[in-house]
């Protein structure tokens, strides 16, 4: 053969390969596509609820829970705390999706006066079905407002429930919420979900954020504490945080992501930020949003950090019609339970969140 013919006959072959390319890559795409398509998933759903100031008409906690009492300001009777009870039911009753039928297997929930509220949530017509289980702890805030768990016993075992003050230098009388740390199994993963309602912006946004970075110190404390112990483990904050994904607690204390590829093992990734930044959130305040009600995620529940086992889906506002006020100044907000000092017989002023949590099936 000529070497002309085989200069003809090399272009030839490199020049069927490259216009077989994107028909290869195409081929790959969709042999890819149908692998996922014929992948079956266990999911998990893990929400978290402020209930609004979830008190019992009973006065216990001096000048602090008068106002929730039938001789307080609000003139909360049994008639007003039934109706909340049976409406927060009817929210969680909504959570529900084809690939979780059951609901969450998990709810963090905040604002709550004691473990008799949750008692009376989770045997509420709407939900009772569930058994759902509650985990609670008494916290040294000064309203008496703690949070908690309420849990599916069929799809989270409870291993191991640790509470942590969190405490202020220079500050020895600040109180507020403990932090939940539940430990248990969930598909089959060992996980652990830390429960917070940072403090409040009481004072003003930026004079009172060393509090709340405080408290991301003590929640990343939390998770180093477990992964000594069982680095592989999953860890989930969640909470009223009082925060934005970009603020200095969320972003820089406990160093939450925006992106999921900049995630380590042992950080975390927020998911709310594009949320927030694409127009939702889960309260109002003075005509705007903000997204205080977050799941964060530690990247040992990344796909990109593991091979197999849990790892974090997609997570959503349950933000319900019927959640949203329909009237006044207020339209489109959540409706509350109170506004102005008027009862609106509403749910709560934050709408619940949630993420979904996949494992594939063998």
């Amino acid at each position: 053969m000529r070497a002309n013919d085989r200069k003809r006959l090399h272009y030839l072959i490199i020049m069927k390969r490259i216009l077989l390319l994107p028909f290869l890559a195409i081929f790959i795409a969709l042999n890819l596509s149908a692998q996922e398509k014929n992948r079956q998933y266990m999911v998990f759903g893990v929400a978290f609820y402020n209930l609004e100031n979830l008190f019992d008409t009973i006065n216990n906690n001096g000048k602090y829970d008068l106002e929730f009492s039938p001789q307080g300001a609000r003139a909360w009777d049994g008639h007003k705390y039934r109706s909340k009870i049976n409406k927060l039911a009817q929210c969680i009753s909504h959570m529900t999706s084809k690939t979780t039928p059951d609901g969450p297997a998990i709810i963090g929930v905040s604002e709550i006066e004691n473990k008799s509220v949750l008692d009376d949530l989770v045997r509420a017509e709407a939900i009772r079905k569930w058994r759902l289980q509650v985990v609670h702890h008494d916290s040294p805030d000064r309203r008496g407002v703690d949070v908690g768990l309420l849990y599916n016993p069929r799809l989270f075992k409870v291993n191991n429930v640790t509470n942590t003050t969190l405490f202020i230098d220079g500050y020895p009388s600040f109180r507020t919420r403990d932090q939940m740390c539940v430990s248990g199994i969930l598909g089959g993963d060992n996980v652990s979900i830390i429960v917070n309602h940072w403090p409040s912006r009481l004072g003003g946004q930026e004079q009172s954020s060393y509090l709340r970075e405080a408290a991301a110190r003590l929640s990343k404390h939390i998770a180093d504490s477990i992964w000594a112990i069982r680095p592989d483990e999953g860890i989930i904050i969640m909470g009223d945080l009082n925060d934005d994904p970009q603020d200095k607690s969320c972003a820089v204390a406990l160093g939450a992501k925006r992106n999921m590829k900049d995630v380590a093992p042992h950080g975390f990734y927020n998911p709310w930020w594009k949320m927030l930044d694409d127009g939702y959130g889960t309260l109002a305040y003075k005509g705007s949003w903000n997204l205080f009600d977050q799941i964060i995620v530690s990247g040992t529940l990344l796909d990109n950090n593991k091979k197999n086992g849990l790892d974090y889906w997609r997570c959503k506002i349950n933000n319900f019609d019927f959640l949203i006020d329909q009237k006044g100044s207020r339209q489109g907000y959540p409706l509350r339970t109170y506004s102005g000092g008027a009862w609106l017989d509403g749910y709560s002023d934050h709408f619940p969140t949630e993420i979904f949590l996949r494992k594939e099936r063998r």
